[in-house]
């Protein structure tokens, strides 16, 4: 059973699962192929000189695989709910996480498929967003979002960093105390 699943493996996606993979916990990131940064350019992403969307997606899925996360190149189409974690199926495996994250860009469907609570979302084009608490809980135990899913934006560097914020959230809780995560030069 993994830790944490995320469905999603964008900006938000893929830096949840970096953080959440260095500190330890058994993560698994879920690929559909659909990411608008995709077809981004990106030259306004701190730190990062100008970049095509694809590279920054190859670089941050490698950061966290370097991590020991594991890429799925899969679409999630089902979540079920257990007494105390979730299953997520493929078109062909299941697998089994105590807390799940939604990093899925513009797309609501599986969160509200799944009844998840969603409003109107505020960026151009995101016609519906998962709602969260300022920690990115959703109504159900266990079930986060992060990103522009959770109407922070659609901006990569705003996404990538409340996917870090939320993991953070996450490792705190399945840690039971605040998670720090601060490298110094060696």
């Amino acid at each position: 059973m993994y830790d944490l699943a995320i469905i999603g493996s964008g900006p938000a996606g893929a830096s949840s699962a970096l953080f959440a993979a260095k500190a330890g916990k058994n993560t698994v990131v879920f690929d559909n192929g659909k990411s608008i940064t995709a077809k981004a350019w990106v030259e306004n992403h701190y730190g990062v000189p100008e970049i095509e969307g694809p590279e920054l997606l190859k670089t941050g899925q490698k950061q966290a695989q370097n991590f020991g996360a594991e890429l799925k190149q899969e679409e999630v189409t089902l979540l079920e709910q257990h007494d105390d974690s979730y299953t997520l199926k493929t078109e062909t495996s299941s697998y089994d996480a105590k807390h799940v994250l939604f990093a899925t860009g513009m797309s609501a469907k599986l969160g509200e498929e799944f009844g998840l609570t969603v409003k109107e979302g505020d960026e151009p084009r995101v016609a519906k967003v998962i709602v969260t608490d300022d920690q990115g809980k959703t109504n159900k135990p266990n079930i986060w979002a992060a990103g522009t899913v959770a109407n922070k934006s659609v901006h990569t560097i705003i996404t990538s960093g409340d996917g870090a914020a939320v993991a953070i959230n996450i490792i705190s809780e399945l840690n039971g105390e605040r998670y720090v995560d601060h490298d110094i030069l060696k």
